[in-house]
């Protein structure tokens, strides 16, 4: 007998948009940050573990922080643009693996 056992997401698989670019992280951060007015964005990657980070862009750094299951930072770093290319955030972009829910407004 075997038994498949799914990890939940922390959004449903359909409801969330691929991100396609480099460039498309800052502007859907920013985004995220001007619509719902909470910082950062969270990203998820795609795969057996769906790593989940949250995306803070500043002017001369960008921060990232692994999120767990219930939303809870695990691990916070900061890093120079030249250094978050080689992140595995960005890796999962590269590898088209790189997702983030769709922002909703309150109305």
């Amino acid at each position: 007998m075997q038994l498949h056992i799914q990890r939940q997401m922390p959004v449903a698989q359909n409801l969330l948009q691929r991100v396609r670019g480099l460039t498309e992280i800052e502007f859907l951060v920013k985004e995220s940050e001007v619509l719902t007015g909470c910082a950062g964005r969270v990203f998820v990657i795609s795969g057996a573990d769906q790593l989940t980070y949250r995306v803070h862009w500043h002017p001369a750094i960008i921060e990232v922080e692994r999120l767990d299951a219930d939303g809870t930072v695990l691990d916070t770093q900061h890093l120079l643009p030249s250094d978050f290319a080689t992140h595995s955030v960005v890796e999962a972009l590269m590898a088209g693996q790189l997702y983030t829910e769709p922002v909703r407004t309150a109305h």
